[in-house]
């Protein structure tokens, strides 16, 4: 399941601090940033709507996908004005991801910017489980903090999650490869959009991805502040119930998807 139980249901749990703003007033908030990451429910067609409202108002020089694969960026130029063609450059209908359409709007309403993916393979997941966040990264990957362990405490919360986000049915000897998993896309999303930011341009770096991956406590921001912790960054996370805290710097609460049980599928 690509998000998770936890991320299906928009919920987060981190240190408060974060605003509740509009989408409106989030974009004002994120101008002067120089990476700005908007979090989805990814099957939330509202939240792909104010992706694309973000894209439209900051004019990014850089667009970062989670959902692209890093070596399709060149199928996204050579094909950005053809939505059918790009769709079936980038295998769309096998993906597992939502509608392309929804993606494709954002990519039109920055049509100067340059796409980035940052998806992680099957096998490079696969490999996450068994060697390791750093050994799959390669070069850098200390940079980022994944040859260093987490703290126990944001280990065993990472597990807990991984547990609930997919129905407590996994093995437990497993969850530390999936926390692996999360880093390593972690990681790989902020390395793009460092890529990003060598791009032509005055506009940020506007970074799409699952609302787990947009968190600042632990997620992709994280990742990349350790590597530039002087840049400016903002965090925008769309969520479908009210949290008790959340690890953004600004979020919004908007209606459920009417979808089946989660976890239906693991049983």
């Amino acid at each position: 399941m690509r998000a998770g139980l936890t991320l299906i249901l928009g919920l987060a749990a981190a240190p408060a601090g974060a605003a509740q703003l509009s989408v409106p007033d989030a974009i004002d908030a994120a101008r002067a940033a120089q990476v700005v990451f908007v979090g989805e429910v990814h099957d939330n067609r509202a939240h792909h709507e104010a992706q694309v409202e973000f894209a439209r108002a900051l004019a990014p020089r850089a667009l970062v996908f989670e959902m692209i694969r890093p070596e399709d960026a060149p199928n996204v130029a050579d094909l950005r004005d053809d939505p059918e063609a790009l769709a079936e450059a980038l295998d769309w209908a096998n993906s597992g991801w939502p509608e392309f359409d929804w993606y494709y709007q954002i990519i039109a309403a920055a049509p100067e910017a340059l796409v980035l993916g940052a998806q992680l393979p099957r096998d490079a997941s696969r490999a996450a489980v068994t060697d390791g966040a750093a050994q799959v990264f390669g070069d850098g990957a200390a940079n980022f903090g994944l040859a260093d362990p987490l703290p126990e405490g944001q280990q065993k919360a990472r597990e807990v999650r991984q547990a609930e986000a997919h129905c407590d049915m996994l093995p437990a000897d497993l969850l530390p490869g999936m926390v692996e998993i999360q880093r390593l896309r972690d990681a790989m999303l902020a390395r793009a959009a460092l890529e990003g930011l060598q791009a032509p341009g005055d506009g940020p770096v506007l970074v799409i991805t699952g609302n787990g991956h947009a968190q600042s406590d632990w997620g992709a921001p994280a990742a990349l502040a350790r590597v530039a912790p002087d840049m400016t960054l903002f965090t925008y996370g769309q969520l479908e119930a009210p949290p008790d805290a959340a690890p953004y710097d600004a979020w919004r609460v908007t209606d459920p998807v009417a979808r089946p049980d989660p976890c239906e599928a693991f049983r």
